[in-house]
């Protein structure tokens, strides 16, 4: 698909900016790219910090709500958007279930907003990409897995949220004719994800020699997909898939947490043996468990891998490693992202917007 202006957002978030950083480091992509964030807590920019010097002319940043339609009908004006790969939403599921407005007002009403400036702005628009969650299918038991077809029982208010965009996009789609497809994930991990996430934050404590809060038993399962490993998947169905069709993207990597925890300790105390000699696995701490917990998600994408070929190509063991190698070593980030110092950052260089170029 030749895609000119790709407006990307929450480009600033965790796997947004890793897709940015796939399309001008790795992929095919020779458009622009139109990063619009509304630098939350979660939107940091300075995990793109190098790409406007180093792609001049293709890469742009517009500090915008999505929730803004006025906003959103300027920028899709100014820069020609011919597509939309839509990543940004609230999406913790523990802060869904503290302060549920949030989540509906960004994950319904601002995927509504997009809805709409497409609509009005129909033009040479060629893809509406909506990024969604494996959540909005609710929990499986010991067998079995979600396919496309499986119905949606969303558990928190997050993924109620999401399953809620998901039938706006489809609805959009069949009452309008819009472009779009809709993908939905496993549970994502790997470089420049916010510490508040499971993988970062028993990296982060055990590396501190903190307490490793595991929810419950620590039997809740998870399938785990290597970010990158994602962010392919994603470019592949924006080039090839079919519009109004849904897409699992899947990690292969389905793991109880209580396990995953027990990895990353290991891993550690490989690469960075305790002093005392002890296993990190003693800091492991077992608290009451969330509301709504679903006790088990796993994906078949089968469909995507019989359509295109696709198939991860990082294991648990592998994106694990490399995941942790990378918050070694680049322990200035996390500092900033855990400080807020980024926030200062973020003030000083998007003070005032930035025109279109």
């Amino acid at each position: 698909m030749d895609i000119k202006n790709l407006m990307v957002t929450g480009g600033c978030g965790f796997i947004g900016s890793n897709f940015i950083r796939y399309l001008l480091e790795e992929a095919d992509f020779m458009g622009k790219i139109i990063n619009v964030d509304k630098l939350t807590y979660a939107g940091n920019p300075e995990n793109l910090s190098d790409i406007s010097e180093r792609y001049p002319g293709r890469y742009v940043f517009q500090k915008a709500d999505i929730c803004d339609a006025v906003r959103m009908n300027q920028i899709f004006r100014d820069y020609q958007v011919d597509a939309i790969c839509h990543f940004a939403a609230e999406s913790h599921v523990d802060r869904s279930i503290k302060r549920p407005e949030e989540f509906i007002q960004t994950n319904i009403t601002g995927t509504f907003n997009l809805l709409e400036t497409i609509r009005q702005n129909a033009g040479q628009f060629r893809l509406f990409h909506h990024v969604s969650t494996d959540e909005v299918y609710g929990s499986l038991g010991r067998e079995g897995y979600f396919t496309e077809e499986t119905p949606y029982r969303p558990n928190s208010p997050y993924s109620a949220s999401k399953a809620a965009s998901d039938h706006l996009v489809r609805a959009y789609h069949e009452t309008y004719g819009l472009p779009a497809v809709i993908s939905n994930c496993s549970n994502n991990y790997g470089p420049y994800q916010f510490p508040e996430k499971l993988i970062p934050l028993m990296i982060l404590n055990a590396l501190d020699g903190k307490p490793l809060p595991v929810y419950g038993d620590g039997r809740n399962v998870r399938d785990w997909l290597y970010v990158k490993d994602h962010c392919g998947a994603i470019w592949t169905i924006m080039r090839f898939g079919d519009k109004g069709e849904t897409y699992n993207i899947g990690g292969n990597s389905e793991m109880e947490n209580i396990v995953i925890v027990e990895m990353i300790c290991d891993i550690l105390d490989e690469i960075i043996p305790v002093s005392a000699g002890y296993s990190r696995k003693k800091l492991i701490t077992f608290v009451k468990d969330r509301p709504g917990h679903d006790r088990r998600y796993a994906i078949d994408f089968s469909k995507l891998q019989k359509a295109f070929n696709w198939t991860p190509r990082e294991s648990l063991a592998t994106g694990l490693r490399k995941t942790i190698v990378w918050y070694l070593e680049n322990a200035n980030w996390i500092e900033r992202s855990r400080s807020g110092e980024y926030r200062a950052w973020i003030s000083e260089q998007y003070e005032q917007e930035r025109s279109p170029s």
